[in-house]
């Protein structure tokens, strides 16, 4: 890959990159029980032995123990270790609808439905898929509801919904599947996004990334190649995750001393030339765009009026799809990471029926900004955090 990785602390979805300690001592342990090496009510090597078998922090290693004990596979006893759970009965089988209506068209739900599949079947769930005619991006809103309306009357333990965005009745047709969904006392846990504006908050668990912390990030990085003016690009209609990575933008240009003005922020389409002529008129060094096919499509925009990127303007997206680094120059961006969101997802939704009553939470994996040529940056610098690895 071309680039480097900064604040790495997820599993990189792409085989080039390597899988996280945390993921590497969850796995072994668990294949060590799946394949009978260690039996019912059987003790787990302490958690200092396998901080010493793995090379990692002990944290890590707590962590990947907690993950299998809230799948059900293991207990741990105060004082004594970790245990197979012995005499475990059958797990309960659940069936689950996927309620993605941006799957045709938004790269990252790809591979969170892929993990969200091999869980279920992992633990003997069914996970029910749907049709939302958005080959193209145009999701059908009677498709939607439709889907919806069939997880009802198949009587499904709980539906994974990542809310519509970018079209002018989303609003409507997110709150519509809810009212059902709650109707029906049928759990949710969103996917990615919220179905509210931030700062406000729904009464649903939310599994995606910290987009606070990730909007921080890459302004951040900008600040320090020096970009005396840094703007911020998103379509109409965006997610409430864009507001949260707008939140954290300004946090980083505030905690270094500068001051973003109103009209940094941009809404608008990035292939319109007289929009994005304006934005660079104005005075703009660098934009982040609110996902990676906003920063292509401005990218080409670009091009068409003869603004070199990154010499005219730096540019960086989100999410870092797979096309991000085919993209000429590289595209720097905010890698998304799916498989544990994934994971995190499955977790909530299990804990969410065994304890309906628990308030709301946001379960947020940790954003990783993948440096690559859009951005400007030379290879002999490098931030004081650019060599960061997961230390667990």
């Amino acid at each position: 890959m071309n680039g480097h990785r900064i604040e790495s602390s997820m599993e990189h979805d792409k085989p080039p990159l390597r899988r996280t300690k945390h993921r590497r001592v969850f796995e072994h342990v668990l294949a060590d029980i799946e394949s009978g090496r260690l039996k019912d009510g059987e003790r787990l090597p302490s958690e200092a032995e396998l901080v010493k078998q793995f090379g990692t922090s002990r944290p890590t290693v707590a962590r990947a123990l907690r993950d299998l004990q809230n799948m059900g596979l293991v207990e741990r006893k105060v004082g004594s270790g970790t245990y197979v759970r012995k005499a475990r009965k059958p797990m309960e089988s659940w069936r689950f609808g996927l309620l993605i209506p941006g799957l045709g068209s938004t790269e990252i739900f790809e591979p969170i439905c892929g993990q969200l599949a091999r869980l279920a079947q992992r633990q003997h769930h069914t996970l029910l898929w749907g049709d939302f005619g958005d080959k193209r991006g145009d999701a059908d809103s009677a498709l939607i509801e439709q889907v919806c309306n069939s997880y009802i009357r198949q009587k499904v333990a709980g539906v994974f919904f990542a809310p519509l965005e970018l079209t002018e009745d989303k609003d409507q047709v997110n709150q519509s599947v809810i009212a059902a969904l709650e109707s029906a006392r049928i759990p949710i846990v969103l996917l990615d996004r919220d179905i509210v504006a931030f700062p406000k908050r729904s009464r649903f668990d939310l599994a995606g990334i910290d987009n606070r912390r990730a909007g921080f990030l890459i302004a951040d990085y900008f600040i320090k190649l020096g970009c005396p003016r840094i703007d911020f690009l998103a379509r109409p209609g965006s997610a409430p995750t864009v507001a949260l990575r707008i939140a954290g933008y300004r946090e980083a240009l505030l905690g270094s001393g500068i001051i973003p003005e109103p009209e940094w922020i941009h809404s608008g389409e990035p292939a319109d030339e007289k929009f994005i002529q304006k934005i660079v008129a104005d005075g703009a060094t660098a934009i982040i765009c609110a996902n990676d096919l906003t920063a292509a499509n401005l990218m080409r925009t670009m091009d068409a009026l003869g603004y070199p990127i990154p010499q005219k303007i730096r540019v960086a997206g989100f999410d870092d799809v797979r096309y991000a680094e085919l993209l000429r120059p590289a595209l720097t961006t905010i890698h998304q990471p799916c498989v544990d969101i994934g994971t995190i997802a499955m977790q909530a939704m299990l804990e969410r029926i065994e304890n309906p009553t628990f308030p709301a939470r946001d379960i947020l994996a940790q954003p990783t900004l993948i440096v690559r040529q859009s951005c400007g940056a030379v290879e002999s610098f490098r931030p004081s955090y650019a060599n960061g690895r997961d230390a667990g």
